[in-house]
């Protein structure tokens, strides 16, 4: 599976890749004064990568995840790529 890694140093918090998301697991948080997005519900991702491409700073990429994550934002051993 692919998750979004987003480079959180170079993220503006405009929201393009929030509203690009179709199951909404995307969302923009204050961290250090500043919005930024953060993949909030990896578990519902789909992989589509439309963050990815909407994103016009580039600071999205799709990375392959070894194995796929549970409820709680840990990874589930039992199940790799």
């Amino acid at each position: 599976m692919r998750l979004p890694h987003i480079d959180t140093n170079r993220c503006t918090g405009c929201g393009w890749c929030v509203a690009a998301c179709p199951p909404r697991v995307l969302s923009l948080q204050v961290q250090a004064w500043r919005k930024r997005s953060v993949l909030h519900a990896p578990e519902a991702c789909t992989g589509c990568s439309l963050c990815e491409r909407r994103c016009p700073f580039g600071v999205i990429n799709m990375v392959k995840t070894s194995s796929a994550p549970t409820r709680d934002g840990s990874e589930d051993p039992g199940l790799g790529p």
